[in-house]
């Protein structure tokens, strides 16, 4: 695809592209590639189903459960058209994720390699407790330094459908009861596709509104949307990547994030989080040398005080390849001892994965063939 184009910005969250003619065939196998909830509903209907049949046929998909089951008979409750369509489309809907490998940690997580219909790999994780953290991209277009997943660049979106099969293979697995979007890829760059499935899983899926966590580096886009979620939609609970409190620095570590200075990120943050009642979710990756000096403690204390927010700090998971180190465990702790103490809740968290060498985009990098990257342009200043 050398030579085309693709703005992260492009406002319908799909490929994000702006082809002045037909897309190349490279992007046309993209889009085929994604399948998206709107598309599984717009084929139930044709099948000649009602908006209860679709309701039953989506929510027994997304909880992971067989389409035989529950207290109606499908013979007497699906229209013909659908009943015999079914089986066809129960076997489509498994090869949207499937299962190519898992690596369980010590921790009680488990690193899942994921495999795509069209031979694409992404990254699941099962967290402890009932979590789930599941990718909205292969790959990932913010570039963020010390990420395996952004060395690569974007590849392609998934889709909403693509998104929400990554919580049906994890639950053959073992219950879920919380997914963050954490994986690999940026949700803003993908909202659409993000937000329908935040719509499914919240409703039909059985997670409860603040369990569904989007995660994003912060982007206007984002809190334009979610705060145009109307009454009966799912308004999800909200993380922001932090990472320094230094606006000249974040431009180093996230190069194609949107300019957002971390003081005017924070105040959206506690703005959703005083309209929800849903604590922000910061994001710190610890990077020794980078970030976990006194200067960044302070300048998280003057940020945070106050304001209905969780910092999470996270050791770096290290990366082949790249000079950056996570700080000893000692250090760590006494970073978060000393937000704790002056006033911002703190939580140190070990990054899932860890123990066997599975960090985000790890698995993937060392299984995937060479993939064909989409040129990314860089986020307005």
């Amino acid at each position: 695809m050398s030579g085309t184009a693709i703005a992260v910005e492009s406002a319908d969250g799909g490929l994000l592209s702006r082809f002045g003619s037909r897309p190349p065939p490279a992007a046309r196998r993209v889009m085929a590639a994604a399948m998206h909830i709107a598309d599984l509903r717009h084929r139930l209907r044709a099948l000649g189903a009602l908006p209860v049949h679709e309701d039953r046929v989506l929510r027994r998909w997304a909880m992971g459960l067989p389409q035989e089951g529950g207290r109606r008979q499908l013979q007497h409750f699906l229209p013909q058209a659908l009943r015999a369509e079914l089986p066809a489309l129960v076997d489509e809907l498994a090869g949207l994720a499937r299962l190519h490998s898992q690596h369980p940690g010590e921790d009680g997580s488990a690193r899942l390699l994921v495999a795509l219909r069209d031979g694409q790999q992404v990254e699941s994780v099962l967290l402890p407790r009932g979590g789930l953290c599941v990718s909205s991209q292969v790959g990932c277009a913010v570039g963020c330094v010390f990420c395996m997943t952004g060395q690569g660049g974007l590849v392609r979106q998934l889709g909403s459908a693509e998104i929400v099969a990554q919580v049906v293979l994890a639950r053959a697995l073992r219950p879920v009861n919380k997914v963050v979007f954490m994986g690999m890829g940026e949700p803003a760059h993908n909202l659409d596709a993000v937000m329908e499935a935040v719509q499914l899983l919240g409703t039909g899926g059985g997670i409860g509104h603040k369990n569904l966590v989007f995660s994003t580096v912060g982007d206007p886009r984002v809190f334009e949307r979610l705060h145009g979620l109307g009454p009966g939609e799912v308004k999800p609970a909200l993380a922001l990547s932090l990472h320094t409190t230094l606006a000249a620095k974040r431009q180093t570590l996230l190069p194609r994030a949107p300019r957002f200075d971390p003081d005017a990120l924070v105040a959206a943050g506690e703005a959703y989080a005083r309209a929800t009642g849903y604590p922000i979710q910061y994001q710190w990756t610890l990077i020794e040398g980078v970030n976990d000096g006194d200067d960044e403690i302070e300048g998280i204390v003057r940020l945070l005080t106050g304001k209905y927010a969780l910092m999470n700090l996270i050791p770096y998971n290290v990366v082949d390849g790249l000079a950056f180190r996570r700080p000893a465990w000692e250090r760590a702790a006494e970073i978060a001892r000393t937000l704790h103490r002056r006033g911002v809740l703190t939580k140190l968290r070990h990054s899932a994965g860890q123990d066997v060498d599975a960090g985000c985009g790890q698995l993937r990098a060392r299984a995937a063939a060479p993939a064909g990257r989409i040129p990314i342009a860089a986020a307005p200043g």
